[in-house]
C-alpha cells in the first residue's frame, strides 16, 4: 500500500512543538499497515521536523534557547534580510535540523521509542500554517 497526503499544521509561535498526534490524526490509514515506513517532509525553508523528547516540555524550551544563542536573529554578517531579522536564522536552523523524518511502522502505528515524539521546529516569529507531506508505504493487515 502507498498513501500520500499533505497535512496542514496550524500556525504556531516560534519554538519547538510536539506534533505527533496532530500528524497521526490526519493519517488514520496507518492503522491498516502491519509493517512499513512513514515519511514526513515539511515544505518550508524556515521550519524543520525532528525527533526528540515527548514528555518534558523543558527539552523543547532548552532547544529553542540554545538555537537562539547558536544562530542569533539579526547578526551583522547576514546578507539575506528581506523578510526581517528572523528570516536568515530560520533558514540556517531549518538546514541544521532538516526537513524530514522517517519512522518505521509496525502493528498499525509508528514505532517511536518510549520518549520520542515528532517536533515541528518553528523558526520564525510568525511562520503561519506549515504543510507536511506524509508518505506511508507498507504491507497491510
Amino acid at each position: 500500500m502507498w498513501l500520500q497526503k499533505t497535512i496542514v499544521l496550524k500556525s504556531r509561535s516560534r519554538g519547538f512543538h510536539l506534533v505527533t498526534e496532530e500528524l497521526l490524526a490526519q493519517i488514520p490509514e496507518i492503522r491498516r499497515i502491519q509493517v512499513g515506513l512513514a515519511h514526513f517532509f515539511i515544505q518550508h525553508t524556515s521550519a524543520s521536523l525532528t525527533l526528540n523528547e515527548n514528555a518534558d516540555p523543558s527539552v523543547r524550551r532548552d532547544l529553542e534557547t540554545h538555537l537562539r544563542q547558536l544562530v542569533p536573529d539579526g547578526a551583522a554578517h547576514y546578507v539575506h534580510r528581506l523578510e526581517g531579522p528572523d528570516d536568515m536564522p530560520a533558514h540556517i536552523k531549518a538546514s541544521l535540523l532538516g526537513a524530514a523524518v522517517s519512522i518505521p511502522i509496525g502493528g498499525g502505528g509508528l514505532q517511536l521509542g518510549t520518549w520520542q515524539g515528532i517536533y515541528l521546529g518553528e523558526h520564525r516569529d510568525h511562520g503561519g500554517p506549515r504543510s507536511v507531506v506524509a508518505t506511508l508505504n507498507g504491507e497491510t493487515f
